[in-house]
């Protein structure tokens, strides 16, 4: 204490900047989430271990502060953060689970709670990218396999809004310069490395890249990009960035809000609820969402097993696919995603493979089809492309999903029959 600071006053203070810190980690605005979180030097908050998300739901509005102090004491939980996602109407809580306790267990009672709406890890998620590409693959034939090239006589994608839900992008790359809209950032910390993540870019770059200074032309050359960074690479020579409910789920909502008509998410992880409900949210409102799947899985991964979404396989040069092993009567669009030539940071290109790739192309098909029917829903889409796709001969044994490649020509021709497709 002070010399001479009168101890009433002191004691005062100290309780007033208690109450303080309690307010702020419980009601603080989603732009200044509370500051505790468990000791990870150099990982952002939203990625750390052991987290848990509470949603509270709307008609609780006025009750959130009481039931998040509530939380609090009654499972020793340590405030991480809380955020709002309007597009399904709850309010999130974000909590660390003290190591002496089982993260199961604790959400377990937490669902037996009847004011909260839904509980769940905060999970982590990858995009879907092969680290090692071979460099004597045949170059750029993604348009050309899909006939793309042949669609943009008539559609190139003009002003349709694409959210890349990815790690940031070199937004000074020539192909992609003056060509990203928007840019947001998710995960704390990410602000720096926005210009040096290498997937946004190259997911980025395929479907929207225009070769004005460079040498790659996107699938929708025109269509209005924003990228999203809700993904992080923990490490600098890592060869896949990590995501997280937390990160995601803010992203999403975000996109939702945002006028976004297509959503591109190259990525894979387990089930999620919370981000189901924003993507079923998302197609409510007319978005598409063109997501990776798992590569070499008996499972296509979350969220690619939702059936508002169009899953995507990724095919090499001449429309082979590795044939997936899933059950079922779906469809999975295949697109090119085995050394493709892609953008990379600091003026640079680089033989990429992977889903994520793929679904990129797709993400960049589905915005020539809304250049040329801008009123089509998600479920027209996907029947457009569906419809038209090529089954790849010997990639659907009896029994599992039917994989068809990508006809983008085809798929236009059904709303501009002076589209020739020969």
């Amino acid at each position: 204490m002070t010399p001479g600071f009168p101890k009433r006053r002191w004691m005062a203070g100290a309780v007033s900047a208690a109450l303080l810190a309690l307010m702020s980690a419980c009601t603080s605005s989603p732009d200044q989430e509370a500051a505790a979180v468990i000791d990870e030097p150099g990982v952002p908050k939203q990625l750390r271990s052991r987290q848990i998300i509470v949603a509270l739901p709307d008609r609780l509005r006025a009750e959130w502060p009481a039931i998040a102090r509530e939380l609090q004491a009654q499972y020793q939980l340590r405030p991480v953060g809380d955020f709002p996602l309007t597009s399904i109407g709850v309010q999130c809580l974000v909590y660390q689970v003290p190591a002496g306790q089982s993260l199961a267990a604790v959400i377990a009672k937490l669902k037996t709670d009847p004011r909260i709406e839904l509980v769940q890890p905060n999970q982590t998620f990858e995009g879907l990218q092969a680290a090692t590409p071979d460099p004597y693959a045949e170059l750029v034939y993604g348009a050309k396999l899909l006939r793309a090239d042949l669609a943009h006589r008539v559609s190139t994608g003009q002003g349709v809004a694409v959210a890349v839900i990815d790690t940031g992008a070199d937004t000074d790359h020539p192909d992609l310069r003056g060509r990203i809209a928007t840019t947001a950032n998710f995960v704390e910390g990410g602000e720096p490395s926005f210009r040096t993540d290498r997937h946004g870019t190259a997911v980025a770059g395929i479907i929207g890249a225009r070769a004005d200074g460079g040498i790659l032309k996107g699938i929708a050359p025109d269509a209005r990009l924003d990228v999203f960074k809700a993904c992080w690479y923990s490490d600098p020579a890592a060869a896949k960035a990590r995501c997280s409910s937390w990160t995601l789920a803010k992203a999403v909502d975000h996109a939702i809000n945002h006028d976004i008509r297509v959503m591109n998410l190259s990525l894979g992880g387990q089930a999620d609820d919370l981000l189901a409900r924003l993507l079923a949210a998302a197609d409510r409102r007319g978005i598409t969402v063109v997501v990776a799947t798992l590569e070499n899985a008996g499972e296509p991964g979350f969220p690619a097993s939702l059936d508002t979404v169009i899953p995507v396989v990724a095919c090499d040069a001449n429309g082979r696919v590795a044939p997936p092993r899933w059950r079922g009567d779906a469809f999975a669009a295949a697109a090119p995603g085995i050394d493709v030539v892609a953008p990379v940071p600091h003026v640079g290109y680089s033989l990429v493979s992977g889903s994520s790739l793929a679904a990129a192309h797709v993400t960049g098909v589905v915005a020539l089809l809304l250049q040329q029917a801008p009123q089509a829903t998600p479920d027209q889409i996907k029947t457009a492309l569906r419809t038209t796709a090529k089954t790849i001969t010997g990639s659907n044994p009896a029994g599992t999903t039917r994989i068809g490649l990508v006809d983008a020509c085809a798929a236009l021709a059904r709303e501009t029959p002076q589209l020739a497709c020969p």
